[in-house]
């Protein structure tokens, strides 16, 4: 089969980020046609690349166009509107999935347990629920922690509108104040379709992590940066498989999971990010379509735990794409 991985200019000038060759090697190995087409800010030199090299499939690894994450779905769109076969979520999957707004008035219409929240923009008040300090505050339509640090906890009026500030100014759009659940933090791949799966859970463990900082998974704590306060952060998180949960609190992480993934009409496979307080409640932090398929990854790392090996994985993901265009 010839599949094209299509992939964001981002992605290729990271030495450090494994990925493409990852599943490039995977595709070979599965004997595949592996080949990749770049997607910058121009929709015209994607269109002409997948016209002179058309796929059975396109592999989307795509998390944004020209830079900007709330554009991700144009480009599941695009492959529609070319009436392509390609992986992961659907334009509107990835629309309401990608917009933390939207994907908590849909998990709450449902019956999912997500943090009271507040969105403001300049001034005016999109929504505001019963909420109370202390709040988490971020964009509601970046991925991967962008604008999310050790001060977007806020236990204050003048915290929460410095903050706010500080967000609109960069980002240019509208701000997401959510009530803080403080318990620990897991996090729940599914894959699937018709009848996803819950992957084992991980655990983002904050044993190590600053005593002056508040313990979320900001961009620093995900991926390092700069100075030795943020290095801090990062060396003090760890991806690990908990031990000691009940079966039953397993069981009900996963389920929630795949209710959410039901509920985002979300496809293939998706990682649902999950905290728990000390009295059991399961509260939906954040979903991800189309999440980080390195191998190091938790979704991988997950798939591993269940006996799905990494070009197993990316197997199995074709195949549930290909499925779907059958029927």
């Amino acid at each position: 089969m010839k599949i094209t991985l299509l992939h964001t200019q981002d992605a290729l000038d990271d030495p450090l980020d494994p990925v493409l060759a990852q599943i490039e090697d995977a595709l070979a190995r599965l004997g595949h046609e592996p080949a990749r087409i770049v997607v910058d800010d121009k929709v015209q030199p994607v269109v002409t690349a997948l016209a002179q090299q058309p796929p059975d499939l396109v592999f989307n690894l795509c998390e944004s166009f020209g830079g900007r994450s709330a554009l991700e779905s144009n480009v599941a769109a695009l492959l529609n509107l070319l009436d392509l076969r390609y992986t992961g979520s659907s334009p509107a999957g990835l629309i309401v999935a990608g917009d933390k707004t939207l994907t908590k008035k849909v998990l709450t219409f449902h019956g999912i347990l997500t943090p009271k929240f507040a969105t403001m923009f300049r001034g005016t008040v999109d929504w505001a629920g019963d909420i109370e300090f202390p709040l988490i505050v971020k964009p509601p339509q970046e991925d991967a922690s962008l604008g999310i640090t050790g001060k977007s906890v806020v236990r204050d009026v003048k915290e929460l509108l410095e903050t706010m500030s500080s967000l609109q100014t960069e980002y240019k759009s509208a701000v997401l104040a959510e009530q803080f659940i403080d318990g620990r933090e897991f996090y729940v791949g599914v894959l699937g379709n018709s009848a996803p799966e819950a992957l084992p859970v991980i655990e983002l463990d904050f044993t190590g992590f600053p005593a002056d900082k508040p313990r979320i998974a900001s961009w620093a704590a995900k991926w390092g940066d700069e100075g030795d306060e943020s290095g801090a952060e990062f060396a003090g998180t760890k991806s690990v498989f908990p031990t000691g949960l009940s079966e039953e609190l397993v069981e009900r992480m996963q389920q929630v999971a795949i209710d959410s993934f039901n509920a985002l009409r979300l496809r293939d496979y998706a990682r649902v990010d999950l905290r728990v307080t000390d009295a059991g409640e399961i509260y939906v932090i954040e979903v991800n379509p189309n999440c980080y398929l390195e191998a190091g990854s938790e979704f991988a790392r997950a798939a591993a735990e269940a006996g799905i090996q990494y070009d197993q994985l990316i197997e199995k993901i074709i195949e549930l794409a290909t499925a779907r265009y059958s029927r």
